[in-house]
């Protein structure tokens, strides 16, 4: 009898299989983010990416294949990948021939037979070309993802610029692990993600191998190609740094990181252990206008390698995302300024550490004077819901950092800190709103902050602050 319903079990699951390929559907070409609509898709959850990528010098052509390792998140007719330029030579989903088409970012692949709900698949795309060549969809210039320049090439990708130089589902809800194998000409060093695992010479080529142990948002994902040194050092508590740094500029780059093992102990033990497998920088020969927190390997440009003004205090923010951004991520756009807010304010208890209360009361008072004049202040848009084409205006940074100072003042430095722990552990390795973050500080305060975050996050002027004597200054 046993036997009789095991098989009749088998009978209806086999029915029910083929029922789900016959009812599969497509995933939604989008996640939904109230910003970026488009940004990835909605049919499958990314487990991981190879990205086997070999680039040319005289031509900044990039060409070969990409594979991701998924799932399945519904009976799956088709599926998009964000994708954009190059001339794709083919298509396989589970080895088999697929067939695509293209209508801006959007890569729609269909397989030769459906996936079924929860089916582990690998989908790989064969693609040549110039990064960014014919493509006028660029967010702004720190979103060019693939960047060319004289000594070599630097990724950042900020908020979409992933889908310019490989296939991907380019939104931070959908995080994966990589493994980069990317084949340069000698002598060029290539810094991504993760740790070099192995390098490969070829007569005049060399191939480099980085595997990441952790997820990451696709807009973190970074390849640098230049004539660099390598300085390997550790923190107190053992976490790993490598620095790569240009030739010319090595000894004077040296100096400048030099603080980053004590800045990871100190907010290692201020928001929790460091997250992932290692830390570093890696300093294009360009002056640039940004710095960007790719995970693990922070970016930066010359200018900031030389040693200038304000050096410290953006090695210290794009450290800070390794905690705020990289490993606790966005869930939606609207929300940047639980990366930057977290990382400005960050940045501000590094100084307070090492110079006192009074430097961190200055900073906050000459800044809350900057949101508050009539002037000057309106340039600081209120951060909890920034313009999508003004999305890195100052507000998310400096006032999204008060968000956080004027929750200090209410609750108390014991509770305050003990909100950042909770909210830093609770979602690392994922995602969070502005909702999940005022869930936390109600929980962990016993208060409600409703009145607060409101003022702060969402009100046309700053409110008072009678904690600091600080006010508002009134227009003519």
């Amino acid at each position: 009898m046993r036997r009789f319903w095991m098989m009749i079990a088998a009978l209806l699951i086999g029915v029910g299989v083929v029922y789900a390929q016959d009812d599969a559907q497509p995933g939604a070409p989008g996640l939904g983010d109230d910003y970026f609509p488009q940004l990835g898709n909605s049919g499958y959850d990314a487990q991981h990416y190879t990205l086997d990528l070999t680039w040319d010098d005289d031509t900044n052509t990039l060409s070969g294949t990409v594979t991701m390792d998924a799932t399945a998140a519904h009976d799956l007719s088709a599926f998009n990948l964000d994708f954009l330029g190059f001339d794709i030579d083919a298509v396989t989903v589970n080895g088999e021939t697929a067939s695509f088409s293209r209508d801006g970012r959007e890569l729609t692949v269909t397989p030769a037979e459906a996936l079924a709900n929860s089916e582990a698949f690998s989908t790989s795309v064969t693609y040549s070309g110039v990064p960014g060549k014919g493509v006028q969809d660029f967010y702004d210039t720190f979103a060019r993802g693939w960047t060319r320049y004289d000594d070599g090439v630097y990724v950042a990708s900020e908020p979409n610029g992933s889908a310019f130089w490989y296939p991907v589902n380019d939104h931070p809800l959908d995080k994966a692990t990589y493994t980069f194998v990317i084949t340069v000409p000698q002598p060029y060093l290539v810094a991504a993600n993760g740790l070099l695992t192995n390098t490969t010479e070829d007569g005049d080529s060399v191939t480099y191998t980085w595997e990441t142990t952790y997820p990451l948002a696709s807009y973190l994902v970074t390849v640098n190609i230049g004539d660099f040194m390598v300085e390997k050092n550790q923190t107190e508590a053992g976490v790993p740094i490598r620095n790569y740094f240009p030739q010319e500029i090595f000894q004077q780059s040296i100096i400048t990181f030099s603080p980053t093992p004590k800045m990871v102990d100190f907010f290692s033990e201020t928001f929790g252990p460091y997250p992932f497998e290692a830390y570093g920088v890696v300093v294009a020969n360009r002056n640039l206008g940004f710095a960007l927190e790719t995970q693990t390997l922070s970016l930066f440009g010359r200018n900031a390698a030389l040693g200038g003004r304000g050096s410290e205090d953006v090695i210290a923010h794009e450290l800070a995302h390794q905690w705020f951004g990289n490993s606790v991520s966005l869930a939606e756009w609207k929300d940047i300024w639980l990366n930057e807010g977290f990382a400005t304010y960050a940045s501000a208890l590094w100084f307070e550490d090492k110079y006192g209360r009074e430097a961190l009361d200055n900073y906050m008072r000459d800044t809350y004077l900057a949101l508050a004049n009539p002037v000057f202040g309106p340039r600081f848009i209120a951060p909890g819901d920034p313009p999508k084409t003004d999305l890195f205006n100052g507000g998310v940074y400096i006032r999204g950092a008060w968000v956080l100072h004027a929750l200090r003042l209410r609750v108390g430095d014991d509770p305050f800190f003990d909100i950042l722990r909770t909210y830093y552990d609770r979602f690392k390795y994922g995602n969070a709103t502005t909702d999940d973050f005022i869930g936390v500080a109600e929980e962990i305060s016993g208060e409600p902050l409703d009145e607060l975050f409101n003022a702060w996050l969402y009100a046309d002027t700053v409110p008072a602050v009678p904690e600091m004597n600080l006010k508002p200054m009134l227009s003519d």
